[in-house]
């Protein structure tokens, strides 16, 4: 119970509310409720026993309107009312009081809830924003790893690339050498030497037209090296 009602004023308080209209208990409930902002809210185990002993003492009766019982003030409780105006109008008077206390409260909470809240948004925010700037540092730091590891990777397959065309460059010319020592048909040496002068030229003219990248190198060193193999192969 609301400290405002200690010492039997809630009695007194609800023949003042029966004086202004008849009201069935719910009302009462729902005015006191009203009343004190919603903070306190009296139970029915507390409003219901208090208007039946107003009635057992005369001072309200009651009648059953659609099933609720309707209490009005008698001209006796209008005198015990009228009797203790006094101290009605202090018991107002805390109310009033205790309202404004309430309201005062619920105004510093709410602005402390608003503050909290906007002190968890902006961190929110500045969160996100340390998050966002540590991805982007961390894409960065990334893209920049992946770059040095695909240059790795294009400086070794261009040494891999210079070991086999040496390679085929030295295979190239034992074949070319052969062709002239006698060794098998001259005719046929003769034309597979000329074969091999025709294809390194092509290469040369093609090389000297392209724009060579490292992509283009490495694949061209995979093409090299295969038809060096099947070069080898095709004069086992």
């Amino acid at each position: 119970m609301s400290p405002v009602f200690g010492h039997g004023r809630l009695r007194l308080y609800l023949l003042k509310l029966l004086e202004e209209s008849p009201r069935h208990g719910y009302e009462v409930i729902r005015l006191l409720q009203d009343r004190f902002l919603g903070v306190y809210s009296p139970s029915p185990g507390t409003i219901y026993p208090r208007l039946a002993r107003l009635e057992e003492e005369g001072l309200v009766t009651h009648e059953v309107l659609e099933g609720k019982k309707v209490f009005t003030i008698t001209d006796r409780g209008r005198d015990e009312l009228n009797a203790r105006l006094d101290e009605l109008a202090d018991l107002e008077q805390e109310i009033s009081d205790s309202v404004r206390d309430i309201a005062r409260e619920v105004k510093e909470d709410v602005r402390d809830t608003v503050k909290s809240l906007r002190e968890e948004l902006t961190q929110m925010a500045r969160d996100v924003r340390q998050g966002a700037n540590q991805e982007q540092s961390r894409s960065r730091n990334e893209q920049r790893e992946a770059w040095r590891e695909q240059k790795a990777e294009w400086q070794r397959q261009k040494q891999e690339w210079q070991r086999q065309s040496h390679e085929w460059k030295h295979d190239w010319k034992r074949v070319w050498a052969d062709s002239f020592t006698g060794h098998g048909s001259r005719d046929r040496d003769a034309r597979l030497g000329q074969m091999l002068a025709e294809f390194v030229e092509e290469l040369r003219g093609d090389a000297a037209g392209a724009q060579v990248t490292e992509e283009t190198l490495a694949t061209a060193q995979d093409a090299l090296y295969d038809a060096a193999r099947r070069i080898r192969d095709a004069l086992r």
